[in-house]
């Protein structure tokens, strides 16, 4: 038997992106939540190219300005248009969710599957500073980080990401141990191949499903942090629009009008509820295949 019959049939045997295609394609909420969230990335990356207004645009006589044929979702205390800067603000979560998730997916996973395929004192190690991370105070360490940095989009993310690194590292730690007991892998290293091989082809493949779940899930905590911190000013620096800074502003000027916090409200919240139901219906089509069923 040669490595790469043991390969094809190792993905055979658990990692059948098929048939969670197919179960996902007949949840009807995920297919929903999948086209409305692909409206509003489209509603953001459009900000790059186009704005009905530019964002930094101040009329001063124009402020606080109800929806009209001029403004369709009104303007803000600066006289600003609302709508241009929910489209900016739209891309700026998309590009938060890119940093704060890359650092921790890229960080948490590789490290987890390294404690997990090796174990022995480097496990160990990793796992008790994960055991630290994960008993700090969330928002109070984001917060000390951004203070630490400065405050910043990015160093908000990086805040973030950081704060996220423990669970990944976690799913992919217990998964890799799993993994690695499995027959296919013994197969697989009993026909000469190499540890780096055997991740790659054998380790991944396996740990995808639940890894991808869990980023799906993640990616929600990264927009209400930084929705969060943008808010606390200290996130997305003006004239960077952000959801929450945008909330932020409405929330100050509440008295004299109350229009102009809820369009960044209900995306945030849109937003956060479709990313949560696709999560789910990413778990619900990546489980176990139930008997009887393909």
């Amino acid at each position: 038997m040669t490595v790469k019959t043991v390969e094809r049939r190792s993905l055979r045997i658990s990692y059948r992106p098929g048939r969670t295609a197919r179960r996902f394609a007949r949840d009807k909420v995920g297919v929903t939540c999948l086209v409305l969230l692909a409206v509003v990335l489209l509603f953001g990356v459009t900000s790059l190219f186009w704005t009905p207004y530019a964002i930094t645009a101040q009329t001063l006589v124009d402020r606080l300005q109800p929806p009209s044929a001029d403004h369709w979702l009104g303007t803000d205390s600066l006289g600003r248009d609302i709508l241009s800067r929910l489209m900016a603000a739209t891309w700026t979560a998309m590009l938060s969710c890119f940093i704060g998730m890359g650092i921790a997916v890229l960080g948490g996973v590789a490290l987890g599957i390294l404690a997990g395929f090796l174990e022995g004192l480097l496990d160990w190690s990793l796992s008790r500073v994960n055991d630290v991370l994960l008993a700090l105070p969330p928002l109070l360490f984001a917060v000390a980080i951004v203070g630490a940095l400065g405050p910043s989009l990015t160093n908000a993310m990086i805040a973030v990401g950081v704060l996220l690194l423990p669970r990944f590292f976690r799913l992919a730690r217990i998964t890799t141990v799993q993994c690695k007991r499995e027959d296919y892998v013994e197969a697989a290293r009993a026909v000469g191949a190499g540890n780096l091989r055997i991740v790659v082809r054998h380790i991944l493949p396996n740990i995808a499903s639940p890894l991808v779940v869990q980023i799906s899930f993640a990616a929600a905590v990264v927009i209400v942090s930084e929705a969060g911190l943008s808010f606390l000013g200290l996130g997305a620096q003006s004239p960077t629009a952000s959801w929450g800074a945008m909330t932020r502003e409405g929330f100050d000027r509440l008295a004299e009008s109350s229009w102009s916090i809820i369009p960044p409200s209900a995306i945030l919240v849109v937003a956060i509820l479709l990313v949560s139901l696709l999560g789910d219906a990413l778990r619900d089509a990546g489980g176990r295949q139930q008997a009887g069923r393909s």
